[in-house]
C-alpha cells in the first residue's frame, strides 16, 4: 500500500514538473467566432449608419385574377399529385 502511494506521488510531481513555466497573468485572447470579424475590420475608419429604410414595410404585390387561377391551379395539382402518392405508398404497403 505504502509503495502504491508513494508510486502515485511520484507520478504526479512528475506530470507538475512538465507543466508550462509561464506566468498565468500574460495577457491571452480567448478564440471567438468574432475574432475574424475583428481583423477584417481592423483598417477600416467609418463608422456605421443607421439605415431609414431598414423597417419600412414592402409595398404589397398586386396580383391579376389570372395570376391567381394559376396560382389555384398549381396548388391544387400539388395537392393531386401528393395524394396521388399516398395512395400509391398505400397500395404498395398492403401488398
Amino acid at each position: 500500500m505504502k509503495f502504491r502511494i508513494a508510486l502515485t506521488a511520484a507520478a504526479t510531481i512528475a506530470l507538475a514538473a512538465c507543466g508550462s513555466t509561464e506566468d498565468a497573468s500574460t495577457e491571452v485572447e480567448a478564440d471567438t467566432v468574432e475574432m475574424p470579424a475583428d481583423e477584417a475590420l481592423t483598417g477600416i475608419e467609418e463608422t456605421p449608419v443607421a439605415d431609414p429604410a431598414a423597417n419600412t414595410e414592402p409595398a404589397p404585390q398586386v396580383t391579376s385574377p389570372s395570376e391567381e387561377v394559376q396560382i389555384q391551379e398549381a396548388g391544387d395539382s400539388a395537392a393531386d399529385t401528393a395524394a396521388a402518392a399516398m395512395d400509391a405508398m398505400s397500395e404498395d404497403s398492403s401488398n
